[in-house]
């Protein structure tokens, strides 16, 4: 027997995606201009900015095809959400903003259509959450789990888990993570592996891993560290790449993903591929976009 579907209505998209954005960031004035990536890791020129400008936002994919950027400062912090349509499409700021406003937190999906913004700081770091549903809106603050902290970073893992992992919390950088069960369920800290640093970047690849790359120790670094489709932090990778942090990372060509802007002691828009196998290739020769950081990027369509 077939199932039957009820008239006008759709599976929800689920799965990885193909193309991904750049978005928000600082060039030493706040911005919010975006830059598509196409299936093949091209980036885009710039898109005219839609919605507050904004540094130090969060985004993710949501719906298993659109994306959401989310909080950020912009003078002061802000609770301001824009959401991507399946086109790449960013929103002006939607009317209602839900949440703790707060800056320098992650956000990454989960579940196969859901997504959760988590951390950041307020006027000190904390640890909570707000999901995100399939349709894009933003819920209260769930209480924190795990070690308050800002300037972290999270990615998807295992086709509908994800993981915070890594950051800051004064005096110290931090190694360890906190997984997120396919019920958005944050778990309580896990022994850090890799590298303690803070203002890096993460992502998914492969379908079904993660990876952290880049930051800074105090000094700048490339380093990576894949994350297994359970979950399980490598030791660190050496780096390739221009060393930088206050970078970005997304998804592309639904297994591949790219690392991307942030700050060498200078703004800049240098792009690094990231394999399915999770290697990361070398400064691409061409760079595109407004050079900038304390940006943010998810995958889309």
């Amino acid at each position: 027997m077939f199932p039957i579907i009820p008239a006008n209505s759709a599976a929800a998209a689920t799965g990885p995606n193909d193309e991904g954005i750049f978005g928000f960031g600082t060039t030493g004035s706040v911005t919010a201009v975006t830059n598509l990536v196409s299936n093949a890791g091209v980036v885009s020129s710039d898109t005219a900015g839609v919605g507050t400008a904004r540094s130090a936002p969060a985004a993710c994919e949501f719906g298993g095809d659109k994306g959401i950027f989310g909080f950020g400062n912009d003078g002061s912090v802000t609770a301001v959400t824009n959401l991507v349509s399946n086109a790449g499409v960013v929103a002006s700021d939607q009317a209602t903003t839900t949440g703790t406003a707060r800056y320098y937190l992650a956000a990454c999906s989960f579940g196969g259509d859901q997504g959760i913004f988590g951390y950041g700081y307020v006027s000190s770091a904390t640890g909570v959450t707000n999901l995100v549903s399939n349709t894009g809106v933003v819920a209260n603050d769930v209480a924190g789990v795990g070690t308050a902290r800002n300037a972290l970073a999270a990615c998807e893992f295992g086709e509908d888990e994800a993981i915070f992992g890594f950051g800051w919390l004064t005096p110290s950088y931090i190694s360890l993570t906190n997984l997120v069960s396919n019920a958005g369920v944050v778990a309580s800290d896990t022994a850090g592996v890799g590298t303690a640093r803070e203002t890096l970047a993460a992502c998914s690849f492969g379908e079904d891993e993660g990876i952290f790359g880049f930051g800074t120790t105090g000094s700048r670094v490339s380093i990576t560290n894949l994350v297994s489709n359970t979950g399980v932090v490598s030791s660190d990778t050496a780096g390739v790449g221009t060393v930088r942090n206050y970078l970005a990372a997304c998804e592309f060509g639904q297994d591949r993903a790219i690392f991307g802007f942030g700050n060498t002691g200078s703004k800049v828009s240098i792009t690094n591929l990231v394999s399915n196998a999770g290697v990361v290739a070398s400064d691409q020769a061409t760079t595109t976009g407004t050079a900038r950081s304390d940006l943010a990027a998810c995958s889309f369509n």
